[in-house]
């Protein structure tokens, strides 16, 4: 097994955590632990499958059926992020709002998905991770 395979979705979410979690205390103005989590610019899973995609394109070139796998996850990672899971904190927000008066109730978390200005980050920061590593372990 080739290790750039593994190593890239591995050093492209540690690398882009830390990315977010500053960027959203810069924000804040504080430290944002409380906005580690879903949400926030850079998007760590459209950089994660990203990064896969463009290894695969430098490394297989683009007419590999593995390219094209990793192009239709991107797009499944891509909608989901920024429709379902918007309307997933919409809910969360509606129901926050409706038990407001409700001691017993756990607050849900309203931030969920992406703005497309966070995914348009996750996926300018996978292609430079892809590329990144596939200058880092090129082949011999």
């Amino acid at each position: 097994m080739d290790l750039a395979y593994l190593v890239t979705p591995l050093l492209t979410w540690t690398i882009v955590g830390p990315i977010k979690f500053l960027i959203n205390s810069a924000r804040a103005r504080k430290w944002a632990f409380n906005l580690v989590g879903n949400g926030g610019f850079p998007s760590n899973h459209s950089a994660v499958v990203s990064s896969m995609a463009t290894l695969i394109a430098l490394r297989e070139g683009i007419g590999h059926p593995a390219f094209g796998v990793a192009v239709t996850l991107c797009f499944i990672v891509i909608i989901d992020a920024n429709s379902l899971r918007q309307h997933v904190g919409k809910q969360a927000a509606a129901i926050n709002r409706l038990a407001k008066g409700d001691a017993g109730h756990t607050w849900l978390r309203e931030r969920m998905g992406h703005t497309l200005v966070e995914i348009g980050g996750g996926l300018a920061t996978g292609i430079a991770m892809g590329h990144l590593i596939f200058a880092l372990f090129a082949r011999g």
